[in-house]
């Protein structure tokens, strides 16, 4: 399963989306859309939910930042289901915490897809440090 590329969309006044045919092949019936980092929602299949899960499940309770981290994404889930047209219907906390009015870009990182306003996506996608960040992967031990 790997979500790649980058599709842009439209944001319907009801807060609907349609999901890329092709993520929607990888989705299924029934995903999990979530609060992300940098201001994005994060789009999981059940199956790379249930395992993002458990690594939630297996942080230590008496670390406060553990708690804090897992209240984030675990308050921010809905479970969503495309409709005939391959709409979804994102959740109006949702739309509100990744500043989703109109212009949105679903992007494929791999075993997720991420939600982006058209305007944020644009803003994080320069990429201007890839040379220093690839750098900083090779030292640990991560080559390209």
């Amino acid at each position: 399963m790997l979500f790649m590329g980058e599709y842009n969309h439209t944001l319907d006044t009801k807060g609907r989306v349609i999901v890329p045919a092709k993520f929607r092949e990888l989705l299924g019936e029934t995903f999990v859309v979530t609060k992300g980092l940098d201001g994005c929602l994060y789009v999981y299949p059940n199956s790379e939910w249930e395992s993002y899960v458990e690594k939630l499940n297996a942080l230590p309770m008496a670390k406060k930042e553990s708690r804090t981290f897992k209240r984030f994404f675990m308050s921010g889930a809905a479970e969503v289901e495309c409709d005939k047209q391959g709409r979804i219907l994102l959740p109006n906390s949702l739309r509100e915490f990744a500043g989703l009015e109109k212009d949105i870009v679903f992007i494929g990182v791999g075993n997720r897809a991420e939600i982006w306003s058209t305007a944020a996506w644009e803003d994080t996608s320069d990429f201007n440090d890839v040379d220093s960040i690839a750098e900083s992967l090779d030292e640990l031990g991560i080559s390209i």
